[in-house]
């Protein structure tokens, strides 16, 4: 059985790249093909002006289509993607959140599965306290949040550096965007991926 995902995002280049965001979720071997994902990576709308991208040395943007809210109910299930913002939720993304209140009237996402994914510049940067303040807005919209847990993903890692919690696939970005997932929270992403697939599925039947 089909089922169709959609992967949401919003990134600043300070906090997350594009590439970060991809290697996390929008690979095949992210979601296993033991559920048949029909993915859809889409991003929210940008609030900054052409001249405050500029200032942040924002990329060029991707060629990601712009979700709107009303599309948001087409998904079988959700994935949240973004950065920190002073260990909140980005404004980008809350925006877009603040924008889904006809979804909300009418009840259509209840029932839903969503995981939120996420990155910070720096350890300590709100790898917990991010996906805490958007945990609020999926609970009034009756979607199902699905953690990943502490296993099997190695969150007991003492070894290296690595992003990530149990609420969610994670990594650190450096204050300028420039590193790279690690192999651990590249692997955190999977287990995310294969989580989400896996209750998705199960949901839709």
């Amino acid at each position: 059985m089909a089922i169709k995902v959609y992967i949401v995002y919003w990134f600043v280049v300070i906090l997350i790249s594009l590439g970060s965001v991809i290697a996390f979720l929008n690979s095949s071997s992210t979601f296993p093909s033991v559920a048949h994902p029909n993915l859809h990576l889409v991003k929210v709308p940008e609030t900054l002006t052409i001249e405050e991208l500029g200032a942040l040395r924002a990329p060029p943007k991707s060629d990601a289509p712009i979700i709107t809210p009303d599309q948001l109910h087409h998904a079988d299930g959700f994935v949240f993607g973004f950065p920190t913002r002073f260990g909140m939720i980005a404004a980008q993304f809350q925006a877009f959140l603040d924008s889904t209140r006809l979804l909300w009237e009418e009840e259509l996402l209840q029932g839903k599965p969503a995981g939120i994914f996420f990155s910070t510049g720096c350890q300590g940067g709100g790898q917990e306290t991010t996906a805490l303040t958007a945990i609020p807005q999926l609970v009034n919209h009756g979607v199902l949040f699905v953690p990943i847990g502490f296993t099997p993903i190695r969150m007991f890692e003492t070894e290296e550096v690595r992003g990530g919690s149990p609420y969610g696939a994670g990594t650190y970005a450096g204050t300028n965007g420039s590193r790279k997932p690690s192999k651990i929270e590249l692997r955190q992403a999977f287990c995310q991926g294969k989580c989400i697939a896996t209750i998705t599925k199960k949901l839709k039947r």
